[in-house]
């Protein structure tokens, strides 16, 4: 058996389009790697375009001001601040946290770890830099009273 008996009988016509189609997909990928190699090439010239990229891509960190501007105490938080304010005036200018967090547990408080996460927040509470904390009176009154 010889000529298109001899394919047909083979397979040869599922077998040359599948080898066509592997060669045609290769040139095109080819193709498209040459296309694109002037960006890689730039940016092995200049290494400082690969940090200016992932520098672009990483979100910008609100100010302070903007973070407590964001945050808006419902009334029933308000009072658990203010219950934050008692309990903390009860102590030293620079307190411990887990202490507070203790105190609030003990006194009943409502959802201590959320309210205490919203002070952090809002910067009402700051690290004093210690291991200590401080209270934010100004911001207290300004975000809560």
């Amino acid at each position: 058996m010889y000529g298109l008996e001899a394919i047909n009988a083979s397979n040869g016509w599922a077998i040359s389009v599948v080898g066509v189609t592997i060669v045609f997909t290769g040139l095109v990928m080819l193709s498209i790697v040459i296309a694109q190699l002037y960006k890689v090439l730039a940016l092995w010239e200049n290494p400082s375009k690969i940090k200016a990229l992932f520098k672009k891509k990483q979100p910008e960190k609100p100010r302070e001001e903007q973070i407590s501007n964001r945050v808006v105490f419902a009334e029933s938080q308000k009072e658990v601040v203010k219950q934050f304010a008692l309990l903390v005036r009860t102590m030293t200018d620079h307190f411990s946290l887990p202490r507070l967090l203790q105190l609030a547990l003990i006194s009943d408080l409502k959802d201590p770890y959320l309210n205490l996460n919203n002070l952090f927040k809002t910067k009402i509470i700051v690290p004093d830099g210690s291991g200590f904390f401080t209270w934010d009176k100004d911001m207290f009154d300004k975000l809560v009273s």
